[in-house]
């Protein structure tokens, strides 16, 4: 009698790792089980399918070409993505986007993923951002003075 299956695909030797994962401006870490020879930007792509599965705050988007994985405890290099995941011998590690190329001006050019097709931009403030001056209009306070 068999007592425990095993997968035909997967390697009984390899390792699996629990990493957490803290993305910039995001409430807390994800945190899921990798493979020790898992590559470095599979590793970005599960984070961002777990972020958006999630429904997590700020919207990432899932083009793993416009992030870069840090490793908290080695130094301030991002990982390469050709790099596997368990060669660091770290568990927890920071996402973040990659800094916007700068154009002529010295402004980032926030269409660039709406035209090479893959529909990020990033999001723009609405408003002046008062929320003394909206909370003024949306109550309609109106003070007179004797």
């Amino acid at each position: 009698m068999l007592l425990s299956k095993t997968k035909k695909n997967q390697n009984a030797n390899a390792r699996r790792l629990l990493i957490s994962i803290n993305v910039l401006g995001s409430a807390g870490p994800i945190r899921f089980v990798v493979n020790e020879e898992e590559l470095v930007a599979a590793v970005i792509d599960t984070a961002l399918k777990s972020y958006a599965r999630e429904g997590r705050l700020p919207v990432l988007g899932t083009d793993i070409t416009g992030f870069a994985l840090y490793c908290q405890h080695v130094g301030s290099d991002a990982l390469s993505p050709w790099d596997t995941i368990g060669s660091h011998g770290a568990r927890n590690f920071m996402l973040c986007r990659k800094p916007q190329p700068q154009t002529s001006n010295g402004v980032a050019n926030a269409t660039d993923g709406a035209a090479n097709g893959t529909g990020t931009t990033s999001l723009s403030r609405r408003g002046s951002g008062s929320w003394k001056a909206w909370l003024n209009k949306s109550l309609n306070l109106k003070v007179s003075s004797h």
